[in-house]
């Protein structure tokens, strides 16, 4: 009788892999870095995060990604569509949100902030995302699950392009920013799960078994 090997889910675990950025809670990026994997990208899953986008808009407007990872089957967009920033969460292509400024951006600089208060009380739960322009809070809304595990076996992180498929349906890849990026800055030092919570998660991955 041969071994049967039933693991496959846990060898989809990113974390059991050596990595570089694996305890840091600070990311900076700049235009041109894409095709990140998982693996090597902030680790956005079961936690609070803030992200920053320093962005200079021409006269006329701009649109395009800012950030994004994973694509139409599962993952999140910072992006400014006919000149307003956006934030849509996807949950496997089911449970979308989308949470939008109603003003564009005038041209100039910007801070464009997503900041994401995780509900906590287990793994793959919701949380408030709030979108901000210049310190301002222009949108916010309530996103009911997110992703658990892991976001996607190929798709990817991107900045200033949408590298694969789109986290939304709402544009074509590559969508790639019309403006300037000066830097996107991903800050994960909130509150993640606690050590009850991540010992539920351990061992849920370690049956391979799917959350409710």
């Amino acid at each position: 009788m041969l071994p049967l090997d039933n693991s496959k889910i846990n060898r989809f675990d990113v974390n059991l892999r050596p990595s570089l950025t694996r305890g840091r809670t600070e990311f900076t990026y700049y235009p041109g870095m894409a095709r990140i994997p998982e693996g090597t990208a902030p680790d956005f899953k079961n936690k609070s995060y803030r992200i920053v986008a320093d962005v200079q808009i021409p006269e006329g407007g701009a649109q395009g990604v800012l950030i994004t990872q994973g694509g139409r089957f599962n993952g999140f967009g910072l992006y400014v569509l006919q000149g307003k920033p956006i934030f849509h969460y996807n949950l496997v292509g089911v449970d979308r949100t989308t949470i939008a400024s109603k003003d564009p951006l005038t041209p100039g600089k910007h801070m464009v902030m997503l900041d994401f208060k995780y509900d906590g009380g287990g793994i793959g739960k919701g949380g408030l995302a709030t979108l901000s322009v210049d310190g301002k809070e222009v949108a916010s809304g309530k996103v009911p699950r997110t992703i658990p595990f892991r976001v996607s076996a190929d798709e990817t992180l991107d900045i200033g392009i949408d590298t694969g498929t789109p986290v939304s349906e709402d544009y074509h890849v590559p969508f790639k920013f019309t403006g300037t990026i000066e830097k996107v800055v991903v800050d994960l030092s909130q509150a993640g799960l606690s050590s009850q919570d991540q010992k539920e998660l351990d061992d849920k991955e370690g049956t391979n078994e799917i959350v409710d």
